[in-house]
């Protein structure tokens, strides 16, 4: 079995992505140490990931600091309804159009970023949708006769609703990974004022000292991650998300298996463990199944016990989400009514999942309040 010490000159790259990256990310923006892990995790694992959140909680500019501590070319664009596709991806050649040749001058585009920010991402129009979608799953850029292949280590999506056009699921599904980004809670907010004040007194960022292209370099260590230890635990889970309802097809649930090592990696691991599994609890596709994936996760992470090395967000936010909980609850009890026999087999097994998430609120009262919806709900179904 491959250990650290095999591969130190990588694996202090990832050290140095903490502490020089994602560390000082984590101090500048207060209560978004969740989404700094995931951007420093599809980053090294090479996949996309999708910001929803309203506008004005950071979600944009915690793309840019993570590009300005980078040394490396960055691009970002906001999306519209009218976008051409020139606008992302260069104009043609003006002195090759006049020799007969149509080939793009993509220089300071898209196809040459090595980290790309598409804000308001489903705005996109048909007539970028096929190019957006050939880019962010194969990372090609093809236009024409035109192809080659982009220097992109992760896309980054953002937009303040999900998608309800079949075309624009499809772009959203070529993101592997999806968190929240909401307004912080009341007792973080004076936090936030005193480090937004401090960044508007504050000189530009210290000169960058790791590059995009050493993350590439720690990107190659990624077949070398050893999973024989969470493949059997890792298919019981996928087989468990996809009965609770939630579509993780064959494709996608290969693809995490790049963030499962990216996640020893960031560790400085070269074998994963089963807390590594947490990346499952960012698949979701909408809002209501956070709390059923965090419940089958946080199951799956309860077999084995803490230990040096797991990923700090392996055993971050077991607490459950009271309001979240509440909301799921009404979704259920107003479904109910309406439902036929296939999908009460799904809402009874979502409600046992809810059921065991109620039991890990940690306030009384919003506890005893749950549980007693939750009994409610057993009732009808025994009718």
């Amino acid at each position: 079995m491959s250990t650290s010490v095999e591969h130190p000159s990588a694996l202090e790259i990832a050290r140095r992505l903490h502490a020089e990256v994602l560390d000082p990310m984590k101090q500048s923006f207060v209560g978004k140490d969740e989404i700094v892990d995931l951007l420093g995790l599809c980053l090294v694992g090479g996949e996309n990931l999708f910001l929803l959140g309203p506008p004005g909680t950071a979600k944009s500019a915690l793309v840019h600091e993570l590009a300005e501590r980078m040394g490396g070319h960055s691009f970002d664009y906001l999306l519209t309804r009218f976008t051409e596709p020139n606008e992302l991806f260069g104009p043609f050649d003006i002195r090759k159009l006049r020799e007969g040749e149509l080939v793009t001058n993509t220089e300071g585009m898209l196809p040459e970023a090595s980290l790309v920010f598409l804000d308001e991402l489903l705005n996109a129009n048909s007539a970028i949708l096929n190019s957006l979608l050939l880019a962010l799953n194969e990372r090609l850029f093809r236009r024409g006769k035109e192809s080659r292949r982009m220097r992109a280590l992760m896309f980054v999506g953002a937009s303040n609703h999900l998608p309800e056009d079949e075309a624009l699921k499809a772009l959203f599904d070529r993101f592997l990974l999806r968190v929240r980004s909401n307004n912080v809670a009341p007792e973080q907010l004076i936090a936030v004022l005193d480090a937004g004040w401090k960044q508007q007194r504050a000189e530009h960022l210290p000169p960058a000292t790791l590059h995009f292209d050493d993350v590439e370099a720690l990107q190659k260590l990624l077949p070398l991650v050893d999973l024989t230890a969470v493949r059997g635990p890792y298919a019981e889970l996928v087989q468990r998300i996809r009965h609770a309802g939630i579509v993780l097809s064959d494709r996608r649930a290969v693809k995490l298996q790049r963030l499962i090592a990216a996640s020893a990696l960031l560790c400085t691991r070269m074998a994963a463990r089963l807390s590594d599994l947490w990346v499952l609890k960012h698949i979701w596709d909408t809002e209501e199944q956070c709390e059923v994936l965090q419940s089958l996760v946080n199951t799956a992470l309860g077999q084995e016990a803490a230990a040096g090395g797991d990923h700090p967000r392996s055993r971050a936010g077991e607490e459950a989400d009271a309001e979240h909980l509440a909301r799921d609850l009404e979704a259920i009890a107003a479904q109910l009514p309406k439902a036929d026999a296939t999908e009460l087999a799904y809402l009874r097994d979502r409600l046992g999942i809810l059921d065991g998430r109620c039991q890990w609120v940690a306030d009384q009262q919003q506890r005893e309040f749950l549980a007693q919806k939750v009994a409610e709900l057993w009732t009808q179904f025994k009718r």
